[in-house]
């Protein structure tokens, strides 16, 4: 099954009637305006901040840090790039684990004590950066996205994962290698936890950012809580119990902070985990439990959003503005997370045309703002667009389907993509994201994070890489 290339729709008119053709309701502006009247450069209030235009840097997870949690050099040349590429979001650049049993992988960052003063120094590279290529700060805005990775985690340098997890679940236990109920949390150890992530908070408030992300997707631990239907005790069950986590962090970080604000990040739908079926294409796994799925309806691939409605009504209720949408998990799912022509290694050929995966996000976030109009929506899904993301950008922010426009992929290859296109220069095609799924691919296999097809440096670093093993 094959797809026709983003690269391959050379003008307006191709483009949209492939969008036609796929019965896709997307707009795309024929022409992306520039300067300060510009939809995109519009300015955003939070709060007692602004937000000096609609672009956003996501957060990431970087897999080139040091074994105990530091940034390198590595990672304090990604966090430049984010400073200088003209986004005023910054929804924190990082995903940061608030303890060492939390990371995704052995090379992620952590928050603690030992390591605030580098946490602290690269958010200051950050900003100095976007002083000297744009002179002003005034108007950006950083966070730092705090997470445990639950079920997904790999804290430390050997083949198995170290899973820590919400609830049984017949799929993914298999796919974790949990055999027993010794990965559960129990509700002692989430109560502590909550701590973890109050106190990861009071440090990065000590660091200076003006925000944290409590991470609720991708299937890590605050995304699964809340699919924890089966659960027992006071974090499952109902919908009260299944959000109480994320309540007594709220609580906390306002008892023990000063200023800081609070967002978070969460798959706002979600499917069964999909396997390649025999033609190598992403097919869903049958036997598993549609229940235990948030945001998604009783066949397990279709978008119910009756609870992230709740969720959304949840987080209005205690104050927190800032949202941050996604979908799936990049282990289970990838295909409706990050739509691309090239599977990960670890992962299967689309099942659709990738379009449809970024129309999905965009609809789904689009009618969450329409139901929750006074929340901040910083939308996810876009790098597939390529050439065509400022079109559909520019009117999605102009619809009010969404307020800023997140970029994760996109700028690992081509940070500097917001002033550019701001600034109405043209997009060089050398830099453009096409989706390879390299910067996955090379993740999974040790290297540290970057885009090894189009940046010289890591096409360098990769040599490099190969050389010594």
């Amino acid at each position: 099954m094959t797809f026709p290339r983003i690269a391959s729709f050379k003008n307006h008119a191709a483009f949209t009637r492939h969008l036609s053709d796929l019965e896709l309701p997307l707009p795309c502006a024929e022409l992306v305006e520039s300067g300060p009247e510009s939809p995109l450069a519009q300015s955003i209030q939070v709060h007692d901040f602004i937000i000096g235009n609609r672009f956003c840097i996501l957060p990431m997870e970087g897999w080139d840090g040091t074994t105990d949690g530091k940034p390198t050099e590595l990672t304090r040349r990604r966090w430049r790039n984010f400073g200088r590429s003209g986004a005023k979001l910054i929804w924190g650049g990082e995903a940061v684990a608030v303890r060492h049993d939390g990371r995704a992988n052995p090379n992620q960052m952590v928050i603690n004590s030992e390591n605030l003063s580098e946490l602290e120094s690269l958010r200051a590279e950050l900003i100095t950066t976007h002083e000297t290529e744009f002179g002003t700060t005034a108007d950006l805005v950083t966070g730092l996205q705090l997470t445990h990775s639950g079920r997904f985690a790999k804290p430390d340098f050997h083949d198995r994962m170290q899973p820590r997890t919400a609830q049984r679940n017949i799929l993914l236990d298999s796919r974790c290698g949990i055999t027993d109920d010794s990965a559960l949390f129990s509700d002692d150890e989430l109560t502590v936890l909550v701590d973890d992530f109050v106190h990861a908070a009071s440090l990065a408030e000590q660091a200076g950012f003006q925000f944290v992300d409590i991470k609720h997707c991708h299937g890590y631990l605050g995304h699964e809580l809340l699919s924890g239907f089966d659960r027992p005790g006071k974090y499952g069950g109902s919908f009260e119990n299944r959000t109480r986590f994320l309540r007594e962090i709220v609580e906390g970080i306002r008892s023990r902070t000063s200023s800081l604000e609070i967002g978070v990040r969460v798959s706002v739908f979600d499917f069964l985990p999909f396997t390649p079926g025999l033609d190598g294409v992403g097919i869903p796994e049958q036997n598993g439990d549609s229940r235990l799925i948030f945001g998604a309806d009783s066949t397990g691939v279709e978008i119910d959003l009756h609870e992230p409605t709740t969720f959304l009504s949840l987080l209005e209720s205690l104050g927190i503005e800032l949202i941050c949408t996604t979908a799936g998990s990049p282990y289970y799912n990838p295909h409706i997370l990050r739509p691309a022509s090239f599977p990960p290694s670890d992962g299967y050929k689309p099942p659709e045309d990738p379009l449809v995966g970024v129309s999905r996000q965009i609809m789904a976030t689009a009618e969450l703002k329409r139901r929750h109009p006074d929340l901040i929506f910083v939308g996810s899904g876009y790098s597939y667009l390529q050439e065509w993301l400022p079109h559909v950008s520019q009117e999605v922010v102009q619809s009010k389907w969404v307020d800023s426009i997140g970029l994760g992929r996109m700028v690992l290859s081509y940070p500097e993509l917001p002033a550019d296109v701001l600034a109405g220069r043209i997009m060089p095609r050398k830099k453009v994201c096409r989706t390879f799924s390299a910067c996955t691919t090379f993740a999974r296999k040790g290297m540290v994070s970057g885009c090894y097809p189009l940046d010289p440096f890591y096409k360098e670093h990769k040599k490099n890489f190969n050389r010594n093993t």
